[in-house]
């Protein structure tokens, strides 16, 4: 509500209130702050590429009653028009730029990007609009549609285009599939070989340490052998020593009691011979035969 007249100046607004006015000398005046539905349609604008095609986008518009300024432009922009003539306004603004917006795009921004160009239209339209004290609250993109069968055909080549993306993804996935198995088989056979090596490897190191081993433990038994026989030689030939010097000592006995027994015959041999004998042979005049 706008209050003036008398008393009023500049003009008393009211959002969502209520107000006493003194008749005659006061005048109250209303605009709406309802949000307005727009279906802003565009048909056969010419894109960068000279191609026609209609677009059709959905906003939702309101005017500002928390902010004072845009309720002070709207009022006086708006002021003694209706719903109507405030929604058909701003959709004659909508429209103006969507359609600006669509001759510099093409076809396929519109028609595979319409975040975009929805973004593009309510960034564009509302700083128009915001002068006039009316808020963009939202604007969506439709439909797109062209009477020249362009957007059917885009439709068949993008199609075409994605069955053979899909024939090539295929064929790239099963020869990729091919190649990762072979690559596997390879990197087995791979590990096998190596495994092999390496058991191979360990089997050399376990021979040559167990052939060292034994040649080890073979020189050890030899030594041992050796050291045994040796002192097995050295032990004989101790005793075979002692031996001689036992067989040597029984001779020197044994001539010692023959020596000793040839004296105490020639003694006993002396006692028993006649004093004649015993004098011939000692006189040197005998001659012994």
């Amino acid at each position: 509500m706008v209050v003036s007249g008398f008393g009023r100046s500049p003009p008393l607004m009211i959002a969502g209130g209520r107000v006493f006015v003194f008749p005659c000398i006061q005048q109250i005046q209303r605009i709406t702050l309802n949000t307005l539905t727009l279906n802003v349609k565009s048909d056969k604008v010419y894109t960068r590429h000279g191609v026609p095609i209609s677009v059709t986008g959905i906003a939702q518009v309101k005017i500002q009653g928390q902010n004072k300024e845009m309720l002070a432009t709207a009022c006086q922009m708006f002021m003694g028009k209706s719903e109507q003539e405030i929604a058909q306004i701003a959709l004659e603004t909508l429209e103006g730029h969507q359609r600006a917006i669509i001759a510099h795009l093409t076809v396929e921004e519109i028609y595979q990007d319409r975040k975009k160009f929805s973004e593009q239209v309510f960034k564009v339209a509302s700083s128009d609009l915001v002068n006039m004290g009316i808020g963009v609250v939202s604007y969506t993109l439709k439909d797109v549609h062209d009477d020249q069968d362009y957007l059917h055909s885009l439709g068949k080549a993008r199609t075409a285009q994605v069955q053979k993306d899909a024939r090539i993804g295929e064929a790239q996935y099963k020869r990729d599939a091919v190649i990762r198995e072979a690559h596997a088989m390879q990197e087995k056979v791979s590990a096998q070989y190596k495994n092999e090596i390496e058991m191979a490897k360990a089997q050399r190191d376990y021979e040559l340490k167990k052939a060292a081993y034994d040649v080890e433990v073979n020189t050890k038994k030899a030594e041992s052998e050796m050291a045994y026989q040796l002192q097995v030689a050295k032990t004989k030939q101790r005793i075979e020593e002692e031996t001689m010097q036992v067989q040597v000592v029984e001779r020197t006995q044994q001539i010692t009691l023959q020596d000793q027994e040839i004296i105490r015959k020639e003694k006993d041999s002396t006692k028993r011979e006649p004093w004649w004998t015993c004098c011939w042979k000692n006189c040197p005049w005998s001659v012994r035969l």
